[in-house]
This record gives structure tokens, sequence and C-alpha cells, in this order.
């Protein structure tokens, strides 16, 4: 009995890590919780100190700390880095979704600091392990992603529908990781839209490895935030984790908390987006027309319609014509020669309109075509 009480308090231990239970203990435990008979043992616990009384201790909040486990990130900043990534993974998915032509959802699933043995030790092997490194921060950073999705990643990009795919417990080949890298590339490329707010960086791959267990970034017991995410493809699932050591964003740490950051982000991002959108604005191309007229003509007119026939509306020639850009009327013209082509000169602009009008002519006139 005792064998099984000293088990029963041990698997019921909240600290970490867990000690493991051998056969025969867990041989007891089971045949306590079937009997009724296991119990928690209690050890009595005194907190000596000359400046307060056995009654004043007995009000004292007692809570365990790991110190293998320490908490250097606070509670806002783990929930500004998990918002951060929100929108990272919203701009992720979106691309993905555009690139394999399916339906790709990203989302965050677990945000959480622990020690980078524990991180490790996590993984599976054979993965995907990639070294990160971002401009104007010391240090590295990793991005796993799973098996279970990459293969079918894969098997999209050739063609496949990823139904009955198999999923090979092998390193990939040389030709599969040229392949998902078109997919890191768009990750990457989003999380740095989703640090802009934060600080411009560029993120790049500098290593890829199959073991996690062979890299060694930081010392197995350093602070590391671990960002979780699932991915869903058609009928395929599977998981991608970003770990950040504690060491690479402490220079951010400060701007981390959630007034500071959202403060960071109007203030630093607003004038940079004007200046990006503007600038892709300029060179976007749009459609330029000239209107000469405008009328309405009935459907036996336009099947006895030839070749020199002539449609005549009831707009005078004198009357400046419209300029439409993407089929909006924005100025108004009249009509010449340049250099021996055809020209509008552009007279004045046209305010917007609250409703919509029937520009160059009135509706409804009929016209009837003649044949010269």
């Amino acid at each position: 009995m005792r064998r099984a009480s000293a088990a029963w308090s041990r698997a019921r231990s909240g600290g970490r890590p867990i000690d493991i239970l051998d056969q025969s203990e867990v041989d007891a435990l089971l045949a306590a919780a079937d009997t009724g008979t296991a119990t928690v043992e209690h050890k009595s616990a005194r907190i000596f100190s000359t400046q307060r009384r056995d009654d004043e201790l007995e009000n004292l909040e007692i809570r365990p700390y790991d110190f293998k486990r320490p908490e250097r990130v606070s509670k806002d900043q783990m929930r500004a880095l998990q918002t951060l990534h929100e929108g990272f993974a919203r701009n992720f998915g979106a691309s993905l979704s555009g690139f394999l032509r399916t339906i790709v959802e990203v989302k965050v699933a677990t945000c959480e600091q622990m020690t980078y043995s524990e991180f490790i030790s996590g993984l599976p092997n054979p993965t995907s392990f990639n070294l990160l490194e971002a401009t104007g921060l010391d240090g590295q950073m990793c991005l796993e992603i799973s098996p279970l999705i990459i293969y079918p990643i894969i098997d999209r990009l050739l063609g496949g529908s990823s139904s009955e795919l198999f999923i090979p417990q092998r390193p990939m080949t040389l030709i599969e990781s040229r392949l998902i890298s078109n997919v890191t590339r768009r990750g990457l490329q989003a999380m740095s839209e989703a640090w802009a707010g934060m600080k411009e960086m560029s993120f790049s791959i500098v290593a890829t490895e199959s073991n996690p267990q062979l890299v060694q970034i930081v010392p197995p017991n350093e602070v590391v935030v671990v960002i979780g995410f699932e991915l869903k493809m058609t009928n395929r699932a599977g998981t991608m984790n970003l770990c950040i050591p504690y060491n690479v964003i402490e220079p951010l740490m400060e701007a981390l908390s959630a007034q500071s950051w959202f403060a960071v982000s109007k203030q630093q991002k607003s004038p940079q987006a004007r200046k990006r959108i503007s600038t892709n604005l300029s060179s976007a191309t749009m459609g330029l027309s000239v209107e000469l007229a405008r009328t309405t003509i009935t459907l036996r007119d336009l099947i006895e319609m030839r070749v020199g026939d002539v449609i005549v509306t009831e707009k005078p020639n004198d009357e400046p014509l419209d300029v439409c850009v993407e089929g909006e009327r924005k100025y108004t013209s009249t009509m010449g020669q340049f250099r021996g082509q055809r020209a509008v000169r552009i007279v004045e602009a046209i305010e917007a309109e609250a409703g919509p009008s029937e520009p160059g002519g009135a509706p409804g006139v009929q016209a009837r075509p003649k044949r010269g």
C-alpha cells in the first residue's frame, strides 16, 4: 500500500520533470486504483522565520517554482508575440493558398516558453529543421515543419492529390528540398511583413538539417519562446514550430509589451506602408479610353449592320469628349492631331458625381445605321 501511495503521489506531481514509474510501481498503482485504496501522501512543510509567528505562516500562499524553467518573458510580451504571429499565420496561409491552388489554413496553436532541450526533445526525426537569421538581430532562430504536411505539399506541387500518400521516414532528397524551399521562402516573406511593425527585418535560411538533435544554437537550459502553428490542406494536417531564443529577441523585449507594441506599430508602420503602397501604385498600368459618343441601337439594326455603315448620334461635333480611366469618367478633352497621330487635349477634370450617369449623350436616343 505504501508503494501504491508513493506511486500515486509521484504521478500527480505537477512539477517538471516528472519521474518515470517503473513497472512494479505501475502495477501497484493500477491495483490500488481498482480497489479504491490509493491515497495521496501529504508531507508537512515548515517555513522557518524569526519575523513571523506560526499563525501568520498558515495564511501564506506557497507556489511551486522550477528553477530549471525560469519564466523570463512576461505574459503581456507572450500575448504580443502571439498576436504578431497570428498576423503572420493569416498572410502565410493566403500566400500558400495562392501558390498551391488550394485552400491552406494556418493558425497559431500554442505560444509558450521552455528550455531549448525540451523543444528539441519533442521534435520528430527526421524532419525539416531550418536555421534562420534576421538582419539586425544577433543569433539564430529555428523553423521546424512536420513531414506530415511537407510531403503532401510536395505531392501537390508535383500534380498529385495526396489522398493516399505514404509519409516516408527518411530525410528529404535534394529535389524535395528545392521544392519545399518555395514554401519556406513565402513563409519568411510573410514573417518579415509581420515583424515590420516592430522592426524592419529580412529573414533568411542559413542551414537545413533533418536531425534536430545535431543542432545546438543555444545551451540546452537556455529559455526559448516556441510558437506552434497548425497547417491544414484539404485532407492533410501538420504542425510548424518557430523557436526564438530569448537572447535573440532580448533587445526587442521592451517594445513587446502590449501597449508599446501597438504604439510602435502605429508610429513606424504607417509612413513606411504609405510609401510602399504609393510606390507600387505609381508603377501600376491603367486603361485609358476616350469616348466619342454614346447612343442606343436595336438588335435588328445590329444584326443588319455591314461594313461602311455610319452610326449617327445626337452629340455635336464640337462638344468635348470624355476621357475614362478604367471605365470611370475623369476628364473632358478636345480631339486633335499630334505628329501625325490622333490625340486629345485635356480641358478640365470631372468632379466625382453622386450617382451613375450616362456620359456622352442622352439615354434612349435611337440611331439607325446609314448605308454609305
